[in-house]
């Protein structure tokens, strides 16, 4: 492979492989969250193709598709036959009642250890930043779940870069475990956490572990729209992506450009720029096995200096996308309403 096999998940010491399964493609679909996830069988058809290929790191959240996309997962490690300590899992919380609260904190780990049939999560990772929560309560109630062994590690998604160096600096200060990994939204078409938070990140030492790198399938075909259930039902997506369609498709172009030439999928082109940025694990949402021969193929795709600065060349700075509005100011068009079930 042209990247190594394996990474480390911050300053954990939890050694993963360089893609990690996505699991909101898992769970039963809805009309109030994805109508395109898919059901156990082919969910334990991912991620046996994904074991047998090395690809042991599993992502999920309370909330993927009202905890069955947990549930999903974890029957299809045991009707596998997979050994816990083989697999790391990842689960997050917010989108749940009591957000970050001490409370709610301790009551959703439970729900999400029984729900995937384990006694311990690899990583839990908070889903976005709780705005009525004091810190000091958050990264203590954290703590805790890492003394009493329910976690082995802690992690982040969407924020402000503030925010998490805020969070990061009240653990430094009262001995708390602090975060080994950040998943933020970041691809060739969104870019913006360049700026701030990957700094950050590198500044206390944490793993990029990204969603949505292939920007919901828009890197993944020459054309904006597809006729896939997907494209077709997600709302979610349009919001994340539609308004900077023209302004996005010449990188889109360029990106076509560059597989045609080398040869390979367009997909693989989009995930071998993230390891050619440093990113330790994107996550790769999958729902059929050859996408994770997909995937697990874009490790031999190695790009050169000079085509990664011809297909980042088109980007222009975009509005932000992810991180929950702060109280009492007008959101930005993507940022997050925290009682919102669709999230990534």
């Amino acid at each position: 492979m042209a990247y190594s096999d394996h990474a480390v998940l911050g300053e954990s010491g939890i050694q993963i492989p360089r893609v990690c399964i996505g699991g909101m493609s898992f769970g039963a679909p809805s009309a109030d969250f994805h109508q395109w996830t898919i059901g156990p069988e082919e969910t334990r058809s991912v991620i046996r193709r994904a074991l047998d290929l090395g690809v042991n790191f599993i992502d999920t959240a309370n909330c993927y598709a009202h905890g069955t996309s947990e549930e999903y997962i974890g029957r299809a490690l045991q009707d596998l036959g997979v050994r816990r300590e083989d697999v790391v899992l990842a689960s997050k919380v917010f989108f749940n009642d009591g957000c970050l609260s001490r409370e709610a904190i301790n009551r959703e780990i439970d729900g999400t250890l029984q729900r995937l049939q384990t006694d311990y999560l690899d990583l839990y990772i908070i889903h976005r930043f709780d705005y009525t929560t004091p810190i000091e309560e958050t990264m203590e109630a954290l703590d805790g779940l890492v003394r009493a062994g329910k976690v082995r590690a802690l992690g982040a998604s969407e924020m402000y870069a503030y925010q998490l160096h805020n969070m990061q600096f009240v653990a430094e200060e009262n001995g708390w475990t602090k975060f080994a990994s950040m998943q933020c939204h970041y691809n060739l078409l969104y870019r913006e956490d360049e700026r701030e938070m990957v700094p950050v990140c590198r500044q206390f030492g944490m793993a990029l572990t990204p969603y949505s790198p292939l920007a919901s399938g828009h890197l993944c075909r020459p054309t904006w729209d597809s006729k896939s259930k997907r494209s077709t039902t997600d709302a979610t997506m349009r919001q994340k992506y539609d308004a900077d369609c023209e302004r996005d498709m010449p990188i889109v172009s360029r990106v076509a450009e560059v597989a045609e030439r080398r040869g390979v999928s367009m997909a693989q082109v989009a995930l071998a720029w993230h390891w050619a940025r440093g990113v330790e694990a994107p996550l790769v949402g999958c729902s059929k096995p050859e996408r994770v021969d997909e995937a697990v193929a874009a490790l031999d795709v190695e790009l050169t200096a000079d085509e990664v600065d011809y297909i980042e060349e088109p980007y222009t700075a975009h509005e932000l996308v992810g991180p929950v509005a702060r109280p009492g100011e007008k959101p930005l068009a993507g940022t997050t309403n925290p009682n919102a079930k669709q999230q990534a």
